[in-house]
C-alpha cells in the first residue's frame, strides 16, 4: 500500500534517541519513498543535521537508496554533511531483475562515484548479500567495479530467506570462501572490508569508520 504521510518531527525524535543512547556513531536508513517529489532527502538531510545539532561529535553513516538517480536528491543529503556515505549494490548486475526490481547498478555506482567527486575525503562504502546464486568471479567483478567507481569500504554477508515469500538461498557460503574474498578484496585497494555470514551493512560500522579490522 501507499506509505502514510511524512511525519516532519522524525528527524527531531531520531536525534533524541541517539542522544539518549549515547551514540558515538550511527547509522540511518531509510525505506525507498518513490513515490515523494525528493525521495524524501528533505527528511534525510534534516536528521543529519539534527543529529549534528544535537549530538555532538557523533558520526553520522547515511545508508541511502538509490533515490531513482536525482542528483539534486543526493546534493541535500552532500550538503547535509554525513560522516560516511553507504549505498548498498547487494548483488551481482545480472541477478538485479530478479533481487533488485527498479534499481540500476550502473546507477548505483554512479550515486557512489559522483558523491566521491564531490566530497573526496568522505569515505564512501557499499555491501552485498551473497547466496542468490552469484559466482565467486562474478562478485570479484562487481568488486573491481566498486573500486573503480571510488568505493573505499566493503561488507559481505551471507543472504538469508525471510519469508517463504522471499527469493530461496541457492548456497550457504563458507567461512573460508568469504576469507577469500576478504582477501581478494584487501587486493583491490578497498580500505576496510567485513566478510562472513552473519556480516550486514552495518556489521561493526563504528570499527570499520575508525579503520580497525573487523572479522
Amino acid at each position: 500500500g501507499r506509505p502514510a504521510q511524512l511525519d516532519e518531527l522524525e528527524p527531531y525524535r531520531a536525534a533524541q534517541a541517539v542522544k539518549a543512547m549515547g551514540l558515538r556513531h550511527c547509522v540511518i536508513t531509510s525505506v525507498s519513498r518513490d513515490e515523494l517529489p525528493d525521495g524524501g532527502t528533505g527528511i534525510w538531510a534534516e536528521t543529519i543535521r539534527q543529529i549534528h545539532h544535537q549530538v555532538p561529535g557523533c558520526r553520522v553513516e547515511a545508508l541511502i537508496p538509490d533515490f531513482q538517480g536525482d542528483r539534486d536528491a543526493l546534493q541535500q543529503v552532500i550538503d547535509a554533511g554525513p560522516e560516511i556515505l553507504a549505498h548498498n549494490l547487494e548483488t551481482i548486475p545480472s541477478l538485479y531483475k530478479k533481487a533488485r526490481p527498479g534499481a540500476d547498478y550502473k546507477g548505483s555506482l554512479e550515486l557512489i562515484r559522483d558523491f566521491k567527486a564531490a566530497c573526496p575525503d568522505v569515505p564512501t562504502k557499499s555491501g552485498l548479500m551473497l547466496g542468490l546464486g552469484e559466482t565467486d568471479e562474478e562478485i570479484l567483478e562487481v568488486l573491481r567495479d566498486l573500486r573503480e567507481y571510488n568505493c573505499d569500504s566493503l561488507t559481505l554477508g551471507q543472504y538469508l530467506q525471510p519469508s517463504i515469500h522471499h527469493l530461496p538461498v541457492e548456497r550457504y557460503v563458507t567461512p573460508d570462501a568469504f576469507k577469500q574474498l576478504a582477501d581478494d578484496a584487501k587486493k583491490l585497494g578497498f580500505t576496510n572490508i567485513a566478510s562472513g555470514p552473519m556480516v550486514r551493512s552495518s556489521y561493526h560500522a563504528d570499527l570499520q569508520a575508525a579503520g580497525e579490522e573487523v572479522g
